[in-house]
């Protein structure tokens, strides 16, 4: 067996820190094996990201990984990330930023302000779904990736997402209550909980409608759609493009770049 079928071969754990939830992924030779979730917190210390790892190994039954990669999206958490992963895996953490190999050819005025979740989403989907690809990503954003036909990244759009502007809603009006992420009957609320679903989640679905159908004249093609993150099951069934759903997009994401810097 050679070195690179060696590599491919290791337990790695790929953790996706995002501003609201955390996800941890493992992979054995190549194939996502388990996930565990958690509230990323305003706060926390390396013993409490290390017990985090730890727990989630437990529950997933495997030893120590001999590989780790990290997309952190909450700058004051990169480095407590990083330490907990090299306390808790074998060999050095990888980080998603600058300096690590992608893969990717960008048209991106600052390939840098890039995000990593953004990057890890890219590389999969390229890879899993074919060019040309528009990634949706449902969370506390609700980001865009845009790869064209020959598989540049030409950038994409970002804007608040549907927790985001509930929450804005209740917290600015004294009166509008917080509600569930859930499409209501019809358009036209007939209360005001089912009003502000209506204008939260179907908003939502029109937006992204008429965001795709923007970019589809851009590009002059019609591209794949693929949707992950929170509700995107849901939200595929309301829309009016043709789209998948791949829950584990960014993760597989992270453990392609991790396979791409052991070259």
């Amino acid at each position: 067996m050679g070195e690179r079928e060696e590599r491919a071969d290791k337990n790695v754990l790929a953790v996706d820190v995002g501003n609201t939830t955390t996800r941890l992924g493992l992979f054995s030779a190549g194939e996502l094996a388990g996930t565990w979730e958690l509230t990323t917190p305003a706060r926390l210390t390396i013993d409490e990201a290390r017990l985090a790892v730890l727990q989630a190994l437990e529950a997933l039954g495997v030893p120590a990984p001999e590989g780790a990669i990290l997309a952190c999206v909450v700058p004051s958490l990169v480095d407590v990330w990083r330490a907990a992963l090299a306390a808790s895996c074998e060999g050095r953490a990888l980080v998603v930023g600058p300096g690590l190999k992608t893969g990717l050819r960008m048209r991106y005025d600052d390939p840098s302000e890039v995000g990593a979740d953004r990057v890890a989403d890219v590389v999969a989907a390229r890879a899993d779904h074919g060019c040309p690809v528009v990634v949706v990503d449902l969370g506390t954003t609700t980001n865009f990736e845009v790869v064209n036909a020959q598989g540049v990244f030409l950038g994409g759009v970002i804007a608040p997402g549907m927790a985001l502007g509930a929450r804005a809603l209740n917290q600015a009006a004294a009166r509008l209550p917080m509600v569930e992420l859930h499409a209501p009957a019809s358009v036209i609320g007939r209360s005001t909980r089912a009003a502000m679903q209506s204008g939260v989640v179907l908003g939502e679905v029109a937006r992204i409608d008429g965001l795709l159908d923007a970019m589809t004249d851009e590009l002059g093609q019609v591209a794949q759609v693929v949707l992950t993150g929170d509700g995107a099951r849901e939200m595929s069934a309301l829309l009016r493009h043709d789209a998948c759903v791949d829950d584990t997009l960014t993760l597989r994401g992270l453990w392609q770049l991790w396979r791409t810097n052991q070259r």
